[in-house]
């Protein structure tokens, strides 16, 4: 027994005389102001998470491990503890720096995956997307949008709107496979004179044998910026806001 307490002891940095108390360091507020701010964004997020929480379980331990020194030291010689009850305590603070180990890995790895996701939708700069929506901006005479059929369908026709809500073009566009597709409206409206630059809402009908067919408007925009986020890599569409990553039906 004694050596397990020379042993405890040796893990606190424990002398013979008596046991160091728990001290942690703290820096001074000339330190602290000195010190720069980190960038704001989910890897930087996670990794001071990540500190925390080691902080966290090697304070736990050491106090762990005075706590049990302190009992050793101050037991009874005619009924010294048991080692078998040592020895479960140990298992015991074991089991629980592992756990906090295992969590320390996955934020890790969840960060890793975030930087390297964040890095890849940078490529999509410049890119055309689909998205769900209803919404198509008109730009130098054209105005790409998209929609997505349940079923096969015999006649699909799509209605655009001004800003005022005021219908300026119905297009017939016939037969539709089930799928998504993607077309181009020329900004013309139905009297054939052109529409000014801006942005249209449009909305989709379609019928199989006289029924209605299920089917969604989509958006397509051009990605002009990438964010990270706490909610993960955010793209920004120009007017249209901003979207998740896995909204994305396609890229053109």
């Amino acid at each position: 027994m004694t050596n397990l307490v020379n042993a405890l002891s040796m893990l606190k940095g424990a002398t013979m005389d008596g046991i160091k108390p728990f001290t942690t360091k703290a820096g001074s507020a000339d330190d602290a102001a000195d010190k720069k701010t980190a960038p704001s964004s989910a890897a930087s997020d996670a990794a001071a998470a990540n500190e925390s929480a080691a902080a966290a379980s090697q304070e736990a331990s050491d106090r762990f491990l005075t706590l049990l020194v302190t009992q050793l030291r101050n037991q009874d010689p005619l009924n010294p503890m048991d080692n078998a009850q040592v020895t479960t305590q140990l298992a015991q603070i074991s089991t629980v720096s592992g756990i906090n180990k295992l969590n320390d890995t996955v934020a890790s790895l969840s960060a890793s995956m975030a930087a390297g996701q964040y890095l890849q939708a940078i490529s999509l700069v410049g890119r055309d997307v689909v998205v769900a929506g209803e919404k198509l901006t008109l730009t130098e005479g054209v105005a790409p949008y998209g929609m997505a059929v349940a079923k096969d369908a015999d006649a699909v026709a799509v209605t655009i709107k001004d800003a005022a809500g005021v219908v300026v073009r119905t297009i017939d566009l016939g037969a539709q496979k089930a799928g998504l597709h993607t077309f181009e409206w020329d900004g013309m409206d139905s009297a054939g004179k052109p529409m000014p630059a801006g942005t249209y809402t449009m909305s989709v009908t379609a019928t199989a044998k006289g029924e209605a067919v299920a089917t969604d408007a989509l958006t397509i925009a051009k990605v002009t910026g990438v964010a990270p986020t706490a909610k993960g890599t955010m793209l920004t569409l120009g007017s249209l806001g901003t979207i998740a990553l896995d909204e994305i039906l396609q890229i053109n």
